[in-house]
């Protein structure tokens, strides 16, 4: 063996002949850590939110800011809905009650502005098709936790009765604070049926309840030590209250993951005659040396949404780096601790027949006799599952998300259900310099002609098919030598395609500057913000997983095939994805309304997620594959043997992984019922029909080209070739 590996392996020893004399220190150690973690963790979820829509720098960005700044306006982010039944808005009591409540909301405190359908003139967009309904429009300004706490006041305090009319409430900030609430309420019900859940699951395969706690106690450690790094990150910027949820499955996924490896190896250590100290020592050379580099492949895949300017996106690039650095930690520092505590007490049962008699194994040779015969049966199925993304249609977001019972659910139905018009969702035309009242006008006109534009509102007056039907007020709309206009669009142009709205608003001649804000042109600039992104962001996940694999197996060949065999499995869950959640097959029975569009973040979100997970199992598999070849000489032996050894873990791992994210998909919010069943099939499809079947597939057809490596790449790059080694 190489110096440079001997040394390799010293190392690893040492360190775990230190663990093995240190056990009750660091056991100990870890156990106070974990409660500590869990403490300060547990005041994550106050201090996450979910960050308004917003892509820094953009034109809407700039657009908000100078409303802002200079016309102290901006769009509206809480809505009350009055209903007047059947006397109607303009009914003089129902018009006295309106007024009141305007008045009373503007006089509240932390309201900015506030707008009705009686304070402005019986604007028509501010009115429902039968005359039976009106808007109430509030601006309540600061940073998001505050705003949304006190729009949820504010909504609690002004909804209900008065004098025979229903108030209810909505808008953009109340629809987030309930997706809030609810993904908190959604976490912490998880958490109730997850860990309980997954503590049974390891007693049944362990057959010991003290690993069953150690294993559960490492992957409770990741969870805390996740939340305490997003409390702490919150501090300085936007944390998405999602990521909560995205630790709690992952925590517990990876933690039971990675100790399930370090547990086999060592108790096939104990198998083998070793005695404790030995056993533990093999189990870290060798487990924890795939456990290593499969936590590298994880964390590089989520740490790839930093990169993206989306706080929203960054927030499970903190979660999923937080809990693989943790769930590494517990297993590779504490788990090894307490193996050399338990001592023979953790051993398995005798193995009951030889590995050659495995299913795994027979499977395996089943399939490497015909590999074309039974490689192209399985990737016949995976595309026709992955076939509905072909389908694939992305959109934006709106208060469909929350259940439909939800309040501002409720409202927001209403409104597209009644109103032709949504000026809510208005886009605002800011122009920093104003010309003459004459070419406002004129401009004013031919915006309201526009296709998909219901009203337009100007200092000019208000606009309605090139036709002034309003005329000029109380002037809103200038300040400081500055205009600006709005636009509100039809609800079937929300529905449709509002980027084609904004194109033909900036087609229009303006007789000056213009920029283009409001809640719609923010969407559409936040999903520009991310696909700009996109094929950089995955790009250098190919690249960086690419060659952390090649560290772990020493051949350029593998690395490739498992690029192909991860984007199968994310092929099968995108076609799930767009045939439940896009088409609404099975809506009625996980409780959601189809919108026939996918909000792009969650698609890129789950990429990162399963192609980190698959990658996992990729490096779990073929590590051992690759042991067992230098160890024969026999690629399609080593393959089948390696399978026999790792697929069942594999299989395990994934299944309680299935479970976690399963529990989602029963949740309140569409965005965790989309990741729950979208990574249940993801994971579960991987660790059967692609690591199970195509893998071993492909590994006969390859041959020994498997483990081929340029002669220059490990003669140039000697660290490369240490770190390539597989330890014997």
């Amino acid at each position: 063996m190489p110096e440079s590996a001997v040394r390799t392996r010293w190392s690893a020893d040492r360190f775990a002949r230190s663990l093995v004399r240190r056990r009750r220190w660091v056991a100990g150690t870890g156990l106070l850590l974990t409660v500590v973690v869990l403490a300060i963790g547990s005041g994550a979820l106050g201090a996450l939110s979910l960050s308004r829509i917003a892509a820094p720098g953009s034109e809407s960005d700039q657009a908000r800011q100078v409303l802002a700044e200079q016309f102290r306006t901006g769009p509206p982010n809480l809505v009350f809905l009055v209903d007047a039944g059947a006397r109607g808005v303009d009914d003089p009591a129902v018009r006295a009650v309106g007024d009141r409540l305007t008045g009373e909301l503007t006089a509240a405190t932390g309201v900015a502005e506030v707008g009705s359908y009686w304070s402005r003139g019986a604007s028509p967009a501010l009115r429902s098709t039968d005359g039976r309904k009106a808007l109430v429009l509030v601006r309540v300004p600061g940073n998001v936790n505050d705003t949304r706490v006190r729009v949820g006041a504010l909504a609690a305090e002004f909804s209900g009765e008065r004098a025979g009319v229903t108030v209810r409430s909505g808008g953009q900030d109340e629809v987030f604070r309930e997706i809030g609430a609810q993904a908190r309420a959604d976490f912490l019900r998880a958490e109730v049926i997850v860990v309980p859940m997954v503590l049974l699951l390891l007693i049944l395969i362990y057959r010991r309840v003290s690993l069953a706690l150690a294993t559960l106690g490492v992957g409770l450690f990741a969870i805390g030590g996740a939340l305490t790094g997003l409390r702490l990150i919150a501090a300085s910027t936007e944390v998405s209250t999602f990521a909560a949820n995205l630790a709690l499955v992952m925590g517990l996924a990876l933690g039971v993951d990675y100790c399930l490896f370090v547990v086999a190896r060592f108790r096939e250590a104990l198998a083998a005659g070793a005695d404790v100290e030995e056993a533990v020592v093999i189990a870290v050379r060798t487990a924890g040396r795939t456990v290593f580099f499969s936590g590298l492949t994880v964390a590089t895949s989520l740490l790839a949404l930093l990169l993206f300017p989306l706080s929203f996106l960054r927030s499970f690039g903190y979660a999923g780096a937080l809990v693989v650095f943790a769930a590494l930690a517990g297993s590779l520092v504490f788990l090894p601790a307490v193996l050399a505590l338990l001592g023979e007490r953790a051993a398995g049962r005798a193995p009951g027949q030889a590995v050659e008699q495995g299913w795994w194994f027979r499977i395996s040779r089943v399939v490497m006799r015909r590999p074309l015969v039974t490689g192209g049966a399985v990737l016949a199925l995976v595309l026709l599952l992955s076939a509905p993304v072909l389908g694939l249609r992305f959109g934006l977001p709106d208060a469909r998300i929350l259940p439909a019972e939800a309040s501002s659910r409720i409202t927001a139905d209403e409104i597209r259900v009644d109103f032709g018009q949504e000026e809510s969702d208005a886009l605002y035309l800011v122009a920093g310099e104003a010309g003459d009242l004459g070419r406002l006008t004129s401009y004013a006109e031919q915006l309201s002609r526009v296709d998909g534009v219901a009203q337009v509102d100007s200092a000019a007056g208000v606009f309605v098919d090139g036709r002034r039907v309003i005329p000029p007020g109380a002037d809103r709309f200038s300040r400081d030598d500055g205009t600006f206009l709005t636009a509100t669009p039809t609800q079937e142009s929300l529905e449709g395609d509002i980027g084609g709205l904004v194109d033909r608003l900036r087609s229009v001649p303006a007789p000056y500057d213009v920029l283009i804000g409001g809640s719609p042109a923010e969407m559409l600039d936040w999903r520009a913000s991310l696909t700009e992104r996109i094929p950089l962001v995955l790009g250098l996940i190919l690249l960086l997983s690419f060659g952390v694999l090649y560290l772990a197996t020493g051949s350029l060949l593998l690395p490739l095939k498992a690029t192909v065999l991860n984007l199968l499995s994310l092929g099968v869950m995108f076609g799930v994805m767009v045939w439940v959640f896009q088409q609404g097959h099975l809506s009625g029975l996980l409780g959601f309304t189809a919108t026939g569009v996918l909000e792009a973040s969650m698609p890129l979100l789950m990429f990162c997620i399963v192609y980190g997970l698959s990658m996992d199992y990729e490096v779990f598999i073929v590590s051992r594959i690759r042991e067992e070849y230098l160890l024969t000489g026999d690629s399609a032996l080593a393959v089948a043997t390696g399978l026999q050894r790792t697929a069942p873990l594999v299989s395990t791992a994934a299944a309680v992984l299935a479970l976690s994210f399963a529990v989602y998909a029963t949740g309140g919010v569409v965005y965790l019922k989309m990741i729950g069943v979208g990574m249940a099939v993801a994971v579960l499809v991987d660790a059967t029909l692609i690591r199970g079947v195509l893998l071993p597939a492909f590994m006969k057809l390859a041959g020994r080209a498997n483990w081929w490596s340029p002669a220059t790449v490990r003669s140039g790059l000697p660290g490369l070739r240490r770190l390539s080694r597989s330890p014997r």
